[in-house]
């Protein structure tokens, strides 16, 4: 055992590299190894500590760095600077609202040597004033100090630059002589125009509207002149009296962006006293009353005691489906789908059969009939085949009904992408009668599937107003989507939509263009009516103007190709409501052959309605290219407000009676200018659901 022992110990000496050669070296080498040791041990936690915050530290000079970027642009007054900093950094990066050295925040320097546009920026991006400032005399104070302690640094240094000989010691001083005189001349200027101000005139244009049963808006204008302050907040006070006196409530507008103030959570039918008053350095200016004097919350339902139209549609049609599906669960139509697991033995020669079936696959050309193609778009990239073809599937070769009936099936279909599979199960039963509209719905059916199935996606998008059709009798329903996140796709790729029009151009024949020539040629066109049908209005009132016109198969309906989804229309004002006296106002004209012109004297929510519709109603008529004149003979609907969301609404201008629907061969003299196109009325529906 110990001969052992001593074999194992010479075994592990021979394995050993050899030493350094004298005590120094061996000194050397372990202060370079435990160096080593050190460095590698602290890389991987000590190390990743101090770089986090070695960053972190570089990344707070940089933000100081741009905070004095930012107050050095503020003083020079230049304005772009001041953008850009604003642009590029967020208010808490820049410290926009920390005071500096000298008690003072970038706004505060802007306001007090009178830079309005500054002023402005800063106070749209957050900026406040300095909180040092309680009154105006602690202002003048501090302005006083900042004076007094620059004049005096400016006297030390210029005797200092003065007695002392010429040297590199000197021409320091000399510097900061000159950066302190340019400072003591930014104070008096900032002590000068604090002592010229004066507090700001009244707001302009205060104007008072009802928002809703219990809440009144206020909107106004800057004051005229601002007596050489920027105005940097208002104050919004209600009353039921008009002294003010008790004062319901007030509030404090300081982000000034957009000047109207909501006043909530009031009693509907009680009048309200509104006025708004202006404040600059100098203090708050006179109140503004408004115009009306005073508002009464309400809706214009309180006048009838009218419920909403659509209150509980949706879900007494969700209740209406449910029921249809539970009479439907144990129909015959889903024995198939019940004995499908007995089948499991044939399942591989099916699965081989299905993948050399002609049906399984998306088509390269079309032969005379019915295809449907799903166009999936993101930026200006879409998806095709791994052949470079727009997905296309067949729904009937053999295509000889009416097509209208049969697409506008198809177009409410689309509102039911994930019930494809059911109500294939409840039409099969249908399938044996020699009915072929069932027949062909059937197989519109099976072509949704078979696409959604190629795709790997149940939703294909919104479905095109019109198909396209080409002379050879086929015929194209075109749904469109647009991707805006990374989704995962079967059997197809992205490719620009340029490179695809190209190599279609070099296959096609001009002479003759097939269905799929054709909607690659309007491509562009129909991705931009698809953008547009998606956009919404801001909320506000509108005035729509609302005209059909008939066909032997279906009628029609005038829209703006930039809002397609949405009547043609103009914007009354902002704020969607009216008001219970508005609409009994609008009743009582309606009942009267000859309206009576409202009196311009008489400042009343109902003079400035009437004035409001007076200017959209020609905006309207010259939109639509209708004679002024001719709009005497016009009409509103009465009946009530079109409301969509509780944020936009609208009233109708309807034409006479008869020219409301223009009938086939019927004249039309008005034709809208360009810029608008007729839909379907069952697609504009949906569209408007949308």
């Amino acid at each position: 055992k110990m001969t052992q022992q001593m074999r194992d110990l010479q075994l592990a000496q021979a394995r050993k590299p050899p030493g350094p050669s004298s005590p120094n070296a061996a000194k050397r080498l372990y202060r370079n190894l435990s160096g080593k040791f050190r460095v590698n041990y602290t890389s991987f936690d000590e190390g990743s500590l101090a770089g986090r915050g070695e960053k972190e530290k570089l990344r707070k000079s940089y933000l100081f760095q741009s905070n004095a970027a930012l107050f050095e642009a503020v003083e020079l007054q230049d304005l772009d600077r001041v953008q850009e900093l604003l642009k590029q950094y967020s208010p808490e990066e820049l410290d926009l609202n920390t005071p500096n050295s000298e008690g003072l925040l970038p706004l505060d320097i802007a306001i007090m040597t009178n830079n309005a546009p500054i002023a402005r920026a800063l106070l749209q991006a957050g900026g406040k004033e300095s909180p040092h400032f309680m009154s105006l005399e602690s202002r003048s104070l501090h302005l006083s100090t900042l004076v007094r302690e620059a004049e005096q640094r400016v006297n030390e240094l210029t005797a200092q630059v003065v007695n002392e000989a010429p040297n590199t010691d000197c021409s320091e001083k000399e510097k900061q002589l000159k950066a302190w005189e340019w400072r003591y001349r930014l104070y008096k200027r900032m002590k000068a125009g604090f002592e010229h101000a004066r507090v700001p005139d009244a707001p302009t244009n205060v104007h008072l509207s009802v928002a809703s049963s219990s809440s009144v808006q206020v909107t106004f204008w800057e004051p005229l002149s601002v007596n050489s302050a920027v105005v940097t907040k208002y104050k919004v006070e209600w009353s039921c009296s008009p002294t003010f006196s008790p004062r319901l409530g007030e509030a404090v507008i300081d982000k000034l962006k957009n000047l109207h103030f909501t006043i909530r959570g009031l009693v509907s039918g009680t009048a309200y006293y509104v006025q708004v008053s202006a404040y600059n350095m100098k203090g708050w200016g006179p109140p503004q009353a408004s115009v009306p004097a005073f508002a009464i919350p309400s809706n214009w339902r309180e006048y009838d005691g009218r419920a909403p139209r659509r209150r509980g549609q949706a879900e007494a049609l969700d209740h209406l489906l449910g029921q249809v599906k539970t009479v439907h669960q144990h129909c015959v139509c889903h024995e198939p789908c019940k004995n499908q697991p007995q089948s499991r033995k044939h399942s591989v020669s099916k699965s081989l059969k299905h993948l050399f079936h002609p049906g399984s696959k998306f088509l390269k050309t079309l032969k005379r009939g019915l295809y449907l193609t799903a166009i999936f778009y993101k930026d200006d990239n879409i998806l095709v085949t791994h052949e470079d073809q727009i997905p296309v599937v067949e729904i009937d070769d053999t295509y000889s009904c009416l097509l209208m009936q049969d697409f506008l099936w198809f177009t409410k279909v689309s509102c039911m992408w994930d019930e494809i599979l059911w109500l294939r199960q409840c039409v099969t039963v249908s399938q044996s009668s020699c009915s072929c509209i069932l027949q062909t719905r059937f197989k519109m059916l099976l072509a949704i599937s078979q696409m959604q199935g190629l795709l790997g996606i149940q939703d294909l998008g919104q479905v095109f107003f019109e198909p396209v059709k080409d002379k050879q009798g086929n015929i194209l329903i075109v749904t469109l989507k647009e991707v805006k996140t990374n989704q995962t796709f079967e059997s197809v790729r992205w490719v620009p939509i340029c490179k695809l029009q190209t190599s279609r151009k070099s296959v096609s024949s001009p002479e003759e263009p097939t269905a799929l020539d054709t909607l690659l040629i309007s491509i562009q066109d129909k991705l931009a009516y698809h953008q547009r049908s998606s956009h919404a209005l801001s909320p506000g009132l509108y005035l729509g103007y609302l005209k059909l016109c008939s066909a032997v198969d279906q009628i029609r309906v005038l829209v703006p190709e930039r809002l397609p989804n949405i009547l043609c229309h103009v914007k009354i004002r902002s704020n969607p409501n009216i008001s219970r006296e508005e609409w009994e106002w609008l009743q009582k004209m309606a009942s009267v052959e000859e309206p009576i012109p409202a009196e311009p004297e008489a400042e009343t929510s109902q003079n400035h309605f009437f004035q409001e519709l007076q200017v959209a109603i020609k905006e309207l008529m010259t939109l639509v290219n209708i004679p002024l004149q001719e709009a005497k003979d016009f009409r509103l609907y009465s009946q009530e407000v079109l409301d969509f969301g509780g944020q936009v609404s609208f009233l109708l201008l309807l034409p006479p009676s008869d020219d409301v629907c223009t009938a086939p061969g019927q004249n039309n003299p008005y034709t809208p200018r360009s810029g608008f196109l007729t839909l379907p009325l069952q697609i504009f529906e949906l569209g408007e659901e949308r």
